[in-house]
């Protein structure tokens, strides 16, 4: 055989252009083997057969019509799709083969097996219609794929098959939908050898976020055994992120994420007359990664290089051959859903008064939406599903797609983001629940729930219907300013939500909050860990450290891929990271803090800040920080960000906390590296001047410094109206030390609420001459419009002198 045969064509002779010979993916597979085997990329060899090859089968068993008349009498009305469905697909199942089409395949496949070495090989057989895989359509698992098939007969028993899948219910409906011409799209079937990844790993990636369309990291989901249960979402696979710019260092190991998935269960080779089956993973399996670091980098880089030569964001399948632990690209198409979203606008959710939550997985999509739970067990009640409702069920394949354009919004126990229901409900514009693990058993039919997707790469479900407001952000029509507007970043899940802002950086992230949320342990008790004293707390640190042998580690790794996640969403802009700032009655929340702080009467005045860098209660856990920031600059590539100091009461401290950190790895000037201090205490406005000579820059904190300048608690609900940001008092701190700043040619910026809360406190502080001012992101927009306004009239009458 060869590629001048028109019913059989190797994949080496086939390109992306040959779409209407042998559809999307075989044509996929052809150029991928033509032009990015050189490059590294493997990809299984095999064979398609053609379009012509299609409507050979169809007219020699006299289908055509038939086909035609069925469809009609669904389109008209006069029968259900499950009726043309059903009869459609006997016409396929029942037919036979023209002899020279079946010769063209069984000769294809021995030539195959005589190529690998072995006699009837196993191969995967895949469905390629000559209408998927187009930028506006994905045709996510519309036809069959069979894996695992050996053998003359099996061969041309799954080929049959997989021309019938054409027509199942599920294709029909999506042809219909996006306006295709049932007789005029055909089926190409692809057999390709198979990779023995039932004894390895697969899963799915894709070159772009899938939920924000961030464009500058790669996602990796990852399970044990054979892919079709990552695809399908019958499993909760591991999830990894890898940041793409970074890629071409080598000396770089840029994965901003990992995620290990719970991967219950693995599909592997089963008999002849199943050709795979399911099995319960192991413990060991349960605990582990599929995939060490070289191999994530390694996919990531595949991933890259396969975006940059079709141009456009991709969605890849891997696999991963488990006797040669060689990894193979097994598919590659276009992506659909955020590549076509439209630029320059997008919504912003806000949840003012919530219920109690009740389950959470991942978040698919950026929406909030209220509505009754309908929960659907199994495929064949869903025609019990009432149209709005919030789709609760175990997990959805394309069976389910007549209903799901249906919902208001969907939840399910099982999956990852690249499973059936995150791929559809994208596609949909349907934000999703998926991996809950349990929401089938806590939520219950005719409940009334919130989904929420707009709280980071968690997704919530709440009792009850929310108190939701919906912003659209128009960022295309954005005046310039000269002061830079900064973001304030703490949640890393919710980072790449803002990435489309035109901020000038991240002008605040807080290290806390990584570590009370990804992390959830004292520092002090996993460098201690032998001697905590609460067994109970230990088993709880045991099983969150789950794969560590060094739990020091684990706290390092953490916390250096939470702030990486916030450092890529704005890269190279700066980012400027606040050193842990918890007070001892919030440490001491932390697993195992407990055993470590001390008990104050006024925690918001005692042991916080700087004074804990270099005190020997806490020291052992800022070098712990230290390591996680040497880690996030060196480790992943991340230079452009900047540390700070809080609560740093004098310069002796000042000068103290810079000795601990360069012997910890940390000195100022040393490999590009800036640290700041939060202004937030009279003292540092009283003394900026001296303050300046030990840091690169200040950022003002307004609301301690309200704080301690006014002597009011901000949460003392009797003071409540005492406590103003634009007292006078306050507001003369804010401007002498801004003038300090300016005369030590330090940078001077405000991370503090106020600009946010007030849009014209902004004018104030561009009077001042600030350098930045960092809000929150529901505030960008807004505080930016205020400060082109200020600047503005600050410059008008420069302009009118000029003029005169």
């Amino acid at each position: 055989m060869d590629g001048k045969v028109e019913q059989v064509i190797w994949f080496e002779h086939l390109r992306r252009g040959d779409v209407t010979k042998v559809g999307g993916k075989n044509a996929s597979l052809g150029e991928m083997i033509q032009d990015l085997s050189q490059k590294g990329i493997a990809v299984p060899t095999g064979f398609a057969t053609t379009a012509d090859a299609y409507w050979r089968y169809v007219d020699t068993n006299g289908i055509r019509e038939r086909i035609a008349a069925l469809i009609a009498n669904w389109q008209q009305g006069k029968a259900s799709l499950a009726e043309v469905g059903t009869s459609t697909r006997k016409l396929f199942l029942h037919g036979e083969w023209p002899d020279d089409l079946a010769n063209s395949i069984r000769t294809a496949y021995a030539m195959l097996s005589q190529r690998v070495g072995h006699d009837d090989i196993a191969v995967a057989v895949r469905s390629s219609a000559t209408a998927e895989d187009l930028p506006d359509a994905s045709f996510a698992g519309q036809q069959e794929t069979f894996l695992n098939i050996r053998g003359e007969r099996a061969l041309m028993d799954a080929c049959r098959r997989c021309y019938a899948s054409l027509f199942t219910d599920r294709a029909i409906s999506y042809r219909q939908t996006k306006g295709f011409d049932h007789m005029k799209v055909a089926l190409s079937i692809g057999i390709q050898q198979m990779v023995r990844s039932d004894l390895g790993g697969s899963g799915v990636m894709f070159s772009i976020d899938t939920e924000t369309g961030f464009d500058k990291v790669v996602l990796i989901n990852a399970a044990w055994g054979l892919g079709e249960n990552v695809v399908q979402g019958t499993v909760d696979p591991d999830e990894y992120q890898v940041f793409k710019p970074f890629l071409k260092d080598a000396s770089l190991h840029p994965i901003i994420a990992m995620k290990r998935g719970a991967k219950a269960q693995k599909m592997i080779y089963g008999s002849e007359s199943e050709p795979t089956r399911n099995v319960p993973t192991s413990k060991l399996e349960r605990a582990a990664f599929v995939l060490d670091d070289d191999s994530i980098l390694k996919l990531a880089r595949w991933a890259a290089l396969i975006e940059q030569h079709y141009g456009c964001p991709m969605d890849m399948e891997w696999a991963r051959d488990g006797e040669t632990g060689c990894l193979f690209i097994v598919q590659a198409r276009p992506e659909t859903v955020q590549s076509n979203r439209l630029q320059g606008t997008f919504k912003s959710y806000t949840i003012k008064r919530k219920g109690r939550r009740l389950v959470k997985g991942l978040a698919i999509g950026e929406a909030v939406v209220s509505g009754r739970v309908c929960l659907i067990e199994t495929a064949k009640d869903i025609d019990q599903f009432v149209d709005g409702s919030v789709l609760v069920t175990a997990t959805t394949d394309p069976d389910w797609m007549p209903i799901m354009k249906r919902a208001a919004a969907i939840v399910t126990d099982h999956g990852g983001r690249t499973s059936h229901a995150a791929i559809v409900s994208r596609e949909l514009g349907l934000p999703a629940v998926v991996g809950t693990a349990d929401a089938t058993v806590v939520l219950h039919a005719g409940q009334e729930v919130t989904v929420s997707c707009a709280e980071g790469d968690e997704g919530l479900v709440y009792e009850g219907s929310a108190d939701c407001d919906v912003e659209t952000l128009d960022v295309g029509s954005l005046p310039a300013t000269k002061t830079q507007i900064m973001l304030n970043l703490a949640n890393p899940g919710a980072a790449f939500r803002w990435w489309r802002l035109p901020s000038d950086g991240v002008g605040l992230a807080r290290m806390e909050f990584v570590i009370s949320n990804a992390i959830r342990i004292h520092p002090m008790a996993l460098i201690h860990y032998d001697g905590l004293k609460d067994e109970a707390t230990k088993n709880e640190i045991a099983a969150l450290t789950q794969g560590y042998g060094d739990k020091q580690a684990y706290f390092v790794d953490n916390l250096a891929r939470g702030l990486a996640r916030i450092a890529a969403a704005v890269h190279p802009r700066p980012v400027i990271v606040r050193m842990s700032d918890f007070k001892t009655n919030e440490y001491a929340g932390l697993l195992g803090g407990k055993e470590f702080e001390p008990e104050e009467q006024n925690p918001m005045l005692g042991f916080r800040g700087a004074s804990r860098y270099y005190s020997p209660r806490y020291s052992e856990g800022f070098a712990l920080e230290c390591r996680a920031i040497r880690k996030l600059r060196n480790e992943l590539g991340f230079k452009n960000v900047i540390v700070m100091i809080p609560f740093c009461r004098s310069v002796a401290e000042a000068e103290k906390v810079l000795q601990v950190m360069a012997r910890n790895g940390l000195e100022r000037g040393i490999d590009e590296l800036k640290i700041y201090v939060m202004c937030e205490i009279p003292s540092n406005v009283i003394l900026a001047g001296e303050f300046a000579r030990f840091f690169d820059g200040f950022s003002i904190g307004s609301n301690d410094l309200t704080q301690l300048t006014l002597g009011v608690d901000r949460d003392a609900g009797e003071l409540a109206e005492l406590f103003d940001e634009q007292d006078p008092a306050v507001k003369w701190m804010i401007s002498r030390v801004i003038a300090e700043a300016k005369k030590a040619d330090a940078k001077i910026g405000i991370c503090g609420q106020a600009p946010s809360d007030y849009p014209d406190f902004a004018g104030f502080l561009v009077e001042c001459g600030i350098d930045s001012i960092s809000v929150s992101p529901d505030s960008f927009v807004g505080v930016k419009r205020k400060v082109a306004e200020a600047e503005q009239r600050k410059d008008a009458p420069t302009q009118t002198r000029q003029l005169a």
